[in-house]
């Protein structure tokens, strides 16, 4: 008897996972929340010019992505996660229960957010936020661009993430604000 392994997505890892999955459902996580809460100095800005990327912050719930992974592919699949998720080991790698769409309840790999970790930016005012996402730029591009990825892959998701949604109309009217 084999053994199920399950990856759960909440930001990006939802519309480009980047690696292979024999089936993907949407799934809700209770006890979290999806929030810009780490300074990003890698993918999304630097440690000059901090931006901020999602974590998984304690409270409310989450919908997100879980993907079953076959079990030959694991050992791969789990080493590029780590590749790609912890580049300045901002979050804690941990297994969660998720409830997926079609009912089923299901353990993942999720990585929560290390709220010890120096970039751990905490619950800052949207006002913050959109300040830091506006102007900042790492290896993986602008912030803005990830803000606006979530929100229009969300929307595609069925989820109307209100937050997030007024986070990205304040960091567009800052980037319009002429001074």
């Amino acid at each position: 008897m084999s053994v199920e392994r399950w990856v759960f997505g909440y930001g990006s890892l939802m519309w480009r996972p980047g690696f292979a999955y024999v089936e993907r459902q949407s799934a809700t996580l209770h006890g979290r929340r999806r929030a810009f809460c780490i300074y990003s100095v890698h993918h999304r800005g630097t440690y000059e010019r901090p931006g901020l990327v999602l974590g998984l912050a304690p409270g409310g719930a989450v919908r997100g992505a879980a993907y079953r992974v076959a079990e030959d592919d694991w050992d791969e699949v789990y080493a590029y996660l780590r590749e790609r998720e912890q580049p300045t080991e901002t979050y804690v790698e941990s297994s969660a229960h998720v409830r997926l769409a079609d009912g089923r309840r299901v353990e993942t790999l999720v990585f929560l957010s290390d709220t010890r970790h120096p970039q751990w930016a905490g619950a800052l005012s949207l006002e913050r936020q959109a300040e830091l996402i506006a102007g900042a730029t790492g290896l993986s591009g602008k912030n803005v661009d990830y803000l606006r990825d979530l929100v229009e892959h969300l929307r595609a998701e069925g989820v109307h993430d209100v937050i997030m949604a007024r986070l990205l109309a304040l960091v567009e009217a800052d980037r319009r604000d002429p001074h």
